[in-house]
């Protein structure tokens, strides 16, 4: 039987799965040109109209807020997956910390916005800790439980590993030839308990 009105369930799937693909391109528009890229290159890449973007995130602050929330969120939910998916907690580890680098050094112009004073994007850093350190700390802690980490390394915690990590991002957007997937890479392995 068709023709009826669409369930209210369905149309709210399809609507997020509508938000989550503009996200989607506006965090591809904003990797491509910053975080100044134009609506109508993101309404393009999402394949709707200006308007629709202006519906959804009346200001470039609310469409800037909506996907770094979306990456973070992204990020968070991958690692419970990579933990029970990957080969060992440490190879569940390594390849969140390479999603985690690809997040920080995908990020063109907003840490200039960040710091704008705008009161919107005030929370953002905290939602960042609140929703990745947990997983962080999941992760070092089972990768310490399985007798993969180090000693030295054990109690090192997720705090100063993200800020670790971070530092080896500061720059690779004005080098190209600088691979900071590459130097989180190899701290993560320094971390790794000898067989």
């Amino acid at each position: 039987m068709s023709g009826g009105p669409e369930p209210a369930a369905s149309r709210r799937k399809d609507a997020r799965r509508n938000q989550e693909a503009l996200l989607d391109a506006a965090a591809a528009a904003f990797v491509a040109a910053g975080v100044e890229a134009p609506v109508r290159d993101i309404a393009a890449r999402a394949g709707v109209g200006v308007g629709t973007i202006y519906r959804h995130f009346p200001t470039r602050a609310d469409l800037i807020i909506a996907v770094y929330r979306h990456q973070v969120d992204a990020c968070a939910g991958a690692g419970p997956e990579l933990l029970a998916d990957a080969a060992s907690p440490h190879a569940a580890l390594e390849q969140w910390i390479g999603l985690f680098v690809d997040f920080l050094v995908t990020k063109h112009g907003l840490a200039a916005v960040l710091r704008s004073g705008d009161p919107g994007f005030e929370a953002l850093h905290a939602y960042f800790l609140d929703r990745l350190l947990p997983v962080c700390g999941t992760l070092l802690d089972a990768a310490a439980a399985a007798g993969e980490l180090r000693p030295d390394a054990a109690d090192l915690g997720a705090y100063a590993l993200m800020r670790g990590v971070g530092n080896l991002c500061i720059g690779a957007d004005a080098d190209p030839g600088y691979d900071a997937r590459r130097l989180a890479a190899l701290l993560v392995a320094g971390l790794r308990a000898a067989d």
